[in-house]
């Protein structure tokens, strides 16, 4: 059974953010997500939970067997490419290992993407901006101004701080690209069954239960990054940060993503949450932060930089850690 120490995974999650900075997500040969996805719908088709819509019990008991074959299917098979890329030579198995946890990450592709929102923003061209929105968030676009549009991306960048960059850099630590692919797995279900519609109240349950599970501890460790984060920019507060994070993480309805949504929008100055509409039903989602100046573009490449720079300390927190084990 091939084994990799500790070492071997500091090098290999080091590399994995050198490349997720200089690659970003593949676009060939096609990315692992893409596969994950395509199993979730096939898996959904064959399992059929509307068959069993008056029993919400059974349609539990399917989304379990959802979760668990997804899960299994995925960390399996990247045991096995990396099982056969090491019998075949160490460096290969090394090389597998360090291409695949880096595209369970996703620093660079965040950064492409809230910029694809900023830059008809700052050009004046709204429309086209609602359709970038409409690419990273699941809420209805065609009616969002400026401020709203701004506000979703930076949520997007705030709460995919733990879900695209710490939960799978930490789980690739743990188990290298196999629990970091089962991490990206379970992240993938919660983004695709894991509502509380009616169609998911049920069968999307265990997914988006095992999600929190897995980001309970990422989430936590990402609000203290964010708020250190806040120390290499003058224009950012480190204590608002931290404060928010203690005030209006709780009232979010996910029990991780508000730390993020919270330490960014006290590091900024700025409110984040308020109305949101889902295939037209409008809801209040918590407001947080203290709005000491009104939320504008320009906050959308803040919350990356604040990104960055939690990537930037992962990185150096491994090399560091790598030197002192070595």
């Amino acid at each position: 059974m091939m084994i990799y120490s500790m070492k071997e995974l500091l090098l290999l999650s080091a590399a994995a953010i050198a490349m997720d900075w200089i690659v970003g997500d593949p676009k060939w040969p096609t990315h692992p997500v893409i596969w994950i996805g395509r199993l979730i719908r096939l898996l959904e088709r064959k399992l059929a939970p509307e068959r069993f819509k008056e029993r919400p019990a059974a349609v539990r008991g399917l989304g379990v067997v959802l979760t668990l074959v997804t899960l299994v299917a995925s960390c399996g098979t990247m045991w096995l490419l990396v099982w056969a890329a090491d019998a075949i030579h160490t460096w290969l198995g090394y090389a597998v290992s360090a291409w695949f946890i880096s595209t369970t990450l996703a620093v660079k592709g965040l950064k492409e993407a809230a910029l694809l929102v900023y830059q008809p923003l700052v050009s004046g061209n709204l429309e086209e901006a609602r359709k970038y929105v409409g690419y990273i968030v699941g809420r209805d676009t065609a009616e969002l101004d400026e401020r709203e549009a701004s506000r979703a991306a930076i949520e997007t960048v705030a709460e995919n701080t733990v879900d695209a960059l710490v939960s799978p850099l930490l789980f690739a630590l743990i188990g290298g690209a196999p629990l970091a692919m089962l991490y990206r797995a379970a992240n993938t279900l919660d983004s695709m069954v894991g509502y509380r519609n009616e169609k998911y109240k049920y069968f999307g349950w265990c997914s988006a239960r095992t999600d929190d599970v897995l980001n309970y501890i990422p989430a936590r460790l990402t609000g203290v990054m964010l708020t250190l984060s806040t120390l290499f920019d003058r224009r950012m507060k480190a204590k608002q940060a931290w404060l928010a994070i203690r005030t209006f993480a709780h009232l979010h309805p996910s029990p991780n993503s508000g730390i993020p949504e919270s330490a960014v929008a006290g590091a900024l100055g700025i409110e984040l949450g308020g109305m949101n509409s889902y295939f037209g039903v409008t809801s209040e989602r918590a407001r947080m932060g203290w709005p000491t100046r009104p939320l504008e573009p320009n906050d959308i490449v803040l919350s990356v930089r604040l990104l960055y720079s939690v990537s930037f300390i992962l990185f150096a927190g491994v090399i560091a850690v790598w030197f002192v084990v070595n």
